[in-house]
C-alpha cells in the first residue's frame, strides 16, 4: 500500500463524513420536521427525516435495513483495503471510498440519531436531551435536506390519469451522503467498468480455486 494512497483515502472518508454530519446536525437543530430554506427557485433545504433507503425510498423493515447497511460497509470497507495493496488506479479507490463513506454517513443516522436526538414534530430537535432520544438504537432515521424541483408545473386538464396534478422534477431529497454514493456509481459507470469488472472476475477465480 502507499501512504499517499490510503492518506488521501482515509481524507476522501473523513470529509464526505464531516460534511455530512455538520449539515445533518445543523438542519436537526435549526429546522422543524418539514420546514424548508430557498435558497433559488430550484434549490431548497427542506428537512425530511427517513426510516428507509436512499432519496427516501423504503422497502424493508428499519432494524433489517440497518443491520444490512452494517454488513455492505464492512463488505465494502474490506474491498477497499485489498485494493490499496493492490496497483490499482487512485481514481477507483477514491470511488470505492465515495461509496463507502456515504454508506457510512447514513448508518451514522440510524444507528445513534434516535439515541442523542429528540423528535422535530413542531419543534427544533435537543442534542442529548435529558428525557432521552426518539427512538431505540439501530432505530435512528436519515437526514435529508437536499431538494432540487428543477421543474414545477401542472399537468394540462385535458390529459388522463394525471390532468390538473402538479408535476416536480426532480422530487426525491437526500443528503450529502447520498451525493457521495450517487457520485461513486456514477464514477464507476462511466470510468472504472473494467477494474470493477476485473475485480469480480479475479474474486471469481479466486473461489473458483479453492
Amino acid at each position: 500500500m502507499k501512504p499517499s494512497k490510503g492518506f488521501r483515502v482515509i481524507g476522501v472518508i473523513l470529509l464526505v463524513l464531516l460534511v455530512d454530519q455538520v449539515t445533518k446536525i445543523w438542519v436537526k437543530t435549526h429546522l422543524e420536521l418539514h420546514d424548508s430554506i430557498r435558497i433559488t427557485d430550484w434549490f431548497q433545504i427542506y428537512f425530511t427525516e427517513n426510516p428507509g433507503m436512499a432519496f427516501g425510498w423504503e422497502f424493508f423493515d428499519k432494524v433489517f435495513l440497518t443491520l444490512f447497511r452494517l454488513a455492505a460497509s464492512v463488505g465494502i470497507a474490506y474491498y477497499l483495503w485489498t485494493l490499496l495493496k493492490r496497483a490499482c488506479r487512485t481514481g477507483y479507490v477514491i470511488t470505492i471510498a465515495l461509496i463507502l463513506a456515504g454508506a457510512v454517513g447514513n448508518i451514522i443516522d440510524c444507528l445513534f440519531y434516535g439515541l442523542i436526538f429528540d423528535h422535530s414534530y413542531g419543534q427544533l430537535a435537543v442534542l442529548f436531551p435529558e428525557s432521552g432520544g426518539y427512538a431505540p438504537f439501530l432505530q435512528g432515521k436519515v437526514v435529508d435536506m437536499l431538494y432540487f424541483p428543477l421543474i414545477e408545473t401542472t399537468w394540462p386538464a385535458w390529459m388522463p390519469v394525471v390532468g390538473g396534478n402538479t408535476f416536480i422534477f426532480f422530487r426525491p431529497i437526500f443528503n450529502i451522503a447520498d451525493s457521495a454514493i450517487s457520485v461513486g456509481f456514477i464514477l464507476l459507470l462511466l470510468f472504472y467498468r473494467k477494474e470493477l469488472s476485473y475485480s469480480l472476475e479475479k474474486k471469481h477465480t479466486d473461489k473458483s480455486s479453492e
